[in-house]
């Protein structure tokens, strides 16, 4: 009897404690409509996902330091400006999760080096910074930036090779 209340007493630790251990594979995936389409308003401070012709989410946004015109040069503190594609998905970015924006183009590139310079790269959609805090406004390198909240949110719904166009 002793051996069967020991069995017993095991198998409801092992159950107590299994509830506080997740055994999910993390957030559920997206099941809405695919996105077609990213649009980035810069002055506005506005993103929003598109399916269609349907905007499906609307985010606010933080831009480059130096957010007024295109991203020309590397260390400018712009964020580019024209129509892109998004490159991959970086779990492992500085910023929470980040998704990568297939800046510069070919035109681009050779804009920069007639003028001696680098165009920069490296722009990417992501959350907040993960070892220190943002202080708001727009702070990011050129980069676009949303909560770590509304990044998971992002990188669920927006696959690689999606178009991304960004206005002034």
């Amino acid at each position: 009897m002793a051996a069967f209340l020991r069995v017993i007493l095991v198998t409801l630790s092992f159950l107590g404690l299994s509830g506080c251990f997740s055994f999910s594979s993390g957030p559920a995936p997206y099941t809405g409509p695919a996105i077609t389409l990213v649009e980035i308003h810069k002055a506005d401070r506005k993103m929003f996902l598109i399916a269609g012709d349907k905007v499906v989410k609307t985010y606010n946004i933080q831009l480059g330091g130096n957010p007024v015109g295109p991203k020309q040069f590397e260390g400018d503190g712009k964020t580019p400006e024209g129509s892109y594609y998004i490159t991959h998905r970086n779990p492992r970015s500085a910023y929470h999760l980040s998704l990568g924006i297939s800046y510069p183009n070919a035109a681009q590139v050779a804009y920069a080096k007639a003028q001696g310079k680098q165009p920069g790269g490296d722009i990417f959609v992501h959350g907040q910074p993960n070892r220190r805090s943002s202080g708001g406004g727009d702070w990011t390198a050129g980069c676009i930036a949303v909560t770590n909240r509304e990044i998971e949110e992002i990188y669920r719904m927006v696959n690689p090779g999606t178009p991304i166009n960004i206005f002034p």
